[in-house]
């Protein structure tokens, strides 16, 4: 991953001045659903705000936290899996584990470049959750205290078995290089605002998960406007970012916050109304569907973990967290999927990453059907 603050800025393909037009077709959609008379902008809006309150605020604080802390101490993660031999799979792991998808990113990287074993891709991708890990952090802690440890713990396991017995010849190519994330290269006005309009959107989000009644205390209006106008300004660089998801260690953690907290928030609020559009417009019983094919979730789970990308990811928890799959079937989405993460991995060594992903599924089936039959009501 580079580094060099004078690369140049990645134009994407589809780019129409200073937006993406497939990205801006999905902004004109959002924005039409909110100001839709009726039921249905009412429903929309409320949901909007539900998303950048209970999500969007907590991701945007963490990763500027996560980042900021890696911009004042100047610890170059990548140098450290290097020299760290012995440790190198409980390293990965504890980086997939990290709520997002840089840390994976990273040992995905440092494994292009020779530096960790394909042990260590294998900890990385099986541990972590993507951003799907902030959704369930900020609406079920009590989940995420047992998945994320769960996780990290069947990362190093698997990590030290591939190591010890994989048989395939996966030594990367390091003569090649892939620009994982383009730098975007300056501080920019909605990176500032988008960070100012986050720390009340917190405030917010504290107050609702200590129990108090947040539009009574602080008011409708004010908490309407703030979120709204946060979630559209999300949608704005999300709209005319020339990103995929991840942002680059050069750039700004102002920057990275706003960007990455805005792709993860499109997804957030997709699996928030595609739930309740279905429910309230739809008719459909979401629970009673796929009660009738129980035994099957976990699977179907785990095939959805395939899928590169944290959209299905944070899909599959939001169903969860309405009740409609049970925690077998979240347990085993967490450990198959492999978030953003997959994306450079393809790019790099795509037979690395099939195996990898492969890899991975094995933990994720046994885990997944033994809370399914052993503790089936588990966090349920």
């Amino acid at each position: 991953m580079t580094t060099d603050s004078n690369a140049q800025t990645f134009i994407a393909s589809d780019m129409l001045g200073p937006f993406r037009s497939r990205r801006l077709l999905v902004l004109c959609v959002f924005l039409a659903l909110a100001l839709a008379p009726g039921p249905v902008g009412h429903l929309t809006r409320g949901l909007m705000v539900d998303a950048y309150v209970q999500v969007s605020a907590f991701v945007a604080a963490t990763l500027l936290l996560f980042y900021g802390a890696e911009r004042v101490f100047r610890f170059d993660i990548g140098s450290a899996l290097k020299k760290s031999k012995g440790f190198q799979v409980p390293m990965a792991a504890l980086l997939g584990t990290t709520p997002g998808c840089g840390g994976a990113v990273v040992v995905v990287a440092a494994y292009s470049s020779g530096n960790v074993s394909f042990g260590a891709v294998v900890a990385t991708l099986t541990a972590t959750m993507g951003d799907a890990a902030f959704l369930l952090i900020a609406t079920r802690p009590d989940a995420a205290l047992v998945v994320l440890p769960l996780s990290f713990v069947v990362g190093i396991l698997s990590g030290w078995l591939v190591d010890r017995f994989n048989r395939f010849d996966l030594t990367p190519d390091t003569s090649g290089h892939c620009e994982i994330a383009p730098v975007i290269g300056r501080t920019r006005w909605q990176d500032y605002a988008y960070v100012g309009l986050a720390l009340p959107g917190l405030i917010f989000g504290v107050t609702q998960v200590a129990g108090a009644d947040i539009f009574a205390l602080y008011g409708t209006g004010l908490i309407f406007s703030l979120a709204l106008a946060g979630s559209f300004l999300g949608l704005f660089i999300w709209a005319t970012s020339p990103l995929k998801a991840m942002t680059n260690i050069a750039d700004h953690p102002l920057t990275r916050v706003a960007e990455e907290t805005s792709f993860i928030s499109i997804w957030v609020i997709i699996a928030y109304l595609s739930y309740s559009y279905a429910e309230t417009f739809g008719g459909f019983d979401l629970r009673a569907a796929f009660g009738t094919i129980g035994v099957l979730l976990p699977l179907i789970a785990v095939l959805v973990g395939f899928v590169p990308g944290c959209g299905p990811q944070v899909l599959v928890a939001t169903l969860y967290l309405n009740g409609v799959l049970p925690f077998a079937a979240l347990i085993g989405n967490a450990i198959s999927n492999d978030g953003d993460a997959l994306f450079p991995a393809i790019a790099l060594n795509p037979r690395a990453a099939l195996i990898a992903t492969g890899y991975s599924a094995i933990p994720a089936l046994v885990v997944a059907y033994g809370f399914y039959i052993l503790a089936p009501g588990f966090m349920n």
